[in-house]
């Protein structure tokens, strides 16, 4: 069995971080090893969560897997909150990757043109230092912009735009650079890719759902890990995380009673699992 370690926080309630990627990643019969940096008790939507750092803990657990000479086909990292967990990961890298292990950073920091709060533009530099030795990174355009200190433009972007992004992200070191969230035309969204390797550029989209939940990077993040583990190509990886995650926001979208904080991705598994069976 393929094995993946996922490095982010869990929010007890929320769907988002760990919660979303254990049982998404597991639906492709990958085993999935987290490295819990923090416990929050909502995500940051809410107000007044309680937090508990686990920065503390995160060597040690390297240090034992080490002792144990556990081997991962895929390290995989979402949130992280401070400067001290980037290096941290860093050691992730430098001691768990291997010709058989690729890396996936997604860096959870930003969206619609800002930084999240608590972020500053050092930190999302120092992110950008992560970025430069994974082999696939998935920022969106905020993300992608903030990192290489370039114009954010919101939408009419053009494609040339996209591209000239996508080089500057593989110029920082990254293998594979995917933007996650671009559109150039109503009614259509989805991801465009470049692979520093073949220098080819590479792109998907589907039909936009006029809605924004949390969590969604997230399942989309770790759809894409999952499948890649498994032996997807990227294209086809790409297809299932953006397809997948667009059928948790039309489930979500069409139910009256669906939470506020989140997609309805567990309605969805049945989706993903057949379309797995299909492929």
């Amino acid at each position: 069995m393929k094995r993946v370690v996922t490095i982010q926080d869990i929010s007890c309630l929320g769907k988002c971080s760990l919660t979303v990627a254990l049982p998404i990643i597991s639906v492709f019969g990958v085993e999935t090893c987290v490295i819990p940096t923090a416990v929050l008790s909502t995500h940051t939507m809410f107000k007044n969560f309680t937090f508990r750092d686990l920065t503390c803990d995160m060597r040690p657990i390297l240090k034992h897997w080490q002792d144990e000479k556990f081997e991962f086909n895929a390290i995989y990292t979402g949130y992280l909150g401070s400067f001290e967990q980037i290096n941290l990961v860093k050691e992730y890298f430098a001691a768990l990757k291997n010709d058989n292990c690729v890396t996936v950073v997604d860096p959870v920091m930003a969206d619609n043109g800002k930084l999240y709060p608590g972020f500053t533009v050092d930190f999302a530099k120092e992110m950008a230092t992560l970025c430069a030795t994974a082999d696939y990174i998935v920022p969106n355009l905020t993300e992608a912009c903030i990192m290489l200190d370039k114009e954010y433009i919101e939408k009419g972007y053009s494609r040339e735009y996209i591209k000239d992004i996508l080089l500057s992200l593989a110029n920082l070191g990254a293998k594979t650079a995917i933007l996650t969230g671009v559109s150039f035309a109503d009614g259509e969204t989805g991801v465009m890719g470049y692979d520093s390797q073949t220098k080819e550029f590479f792109e998907y989209y589907h039909k936009r759902i006029d809605a924004s939940y949390h969590g969604t990077g997230d399942i989309f993040s770790s759809t894409f890990v999952g499948a890649l583990t498994k032996g997807y190509k990227v294209l086809d990886a790409l297809k299932v995380a953006c397809d997948y995650t667009a059928k948790c926001v039309e489930i979500t979208v069409n139910n009256p009673n669906s939470v506020k904080y989140g997609v309805e991705f567990e309605n969805a598994i049945p989706y993903l699992v057949k379309k797995l069976e299909n492929e």
